[in-house]
């Protein structure tokens, strides 16, 4: 379990994406090659997030509880973690302390 701690050589938006009345604050970067992630946080919360392209969500500090759409299934993730999510899709989300996340699109 390797945690991403620094993003090196990107490009960041500095206007945040905030979501949910302030439960998320997130900032876009965009990478040499042209990728494009998301870094943020998510604090305590029980949120539904919906996704347009397939994503990675990483874990760097904190945790979450996390179902993937059509699920039952509820899985417990930490720093070092990830979980796919598939494109055109959703997934909830509960988070007891603040969860620090990147988000990989693609």
């Amino acid at each position: 379990m390797t945690i991403t701690s620094q993003i090196d050589g990107v490009s960041v938006t500095t206007q945040a994406s905030i979501y949910f009345d302030g439960k998320c604050v997130s900032h876009g970067i965009t990478l040499a090659d042209g990728s494009k992630k998301s870094v943020g946080v998510v604090l305590p919360a029980a949120l539904t997030f919906g996704t347009t392209a397939p994503e990675i969500m990483e874990c760097v500090a904190g945790g979450c509880e996390y179902k993937l759409a059509g699920s039952n299934t509820w899985h417990r993730i930490g720093p070092g973690d990830r979980f796919s999510v598939p494109g055109q899709s959703s997934f909830d989300i509960r988070v007891s302390e603040a969860f620090h996340y990147i988000c990989h699109y693609g």
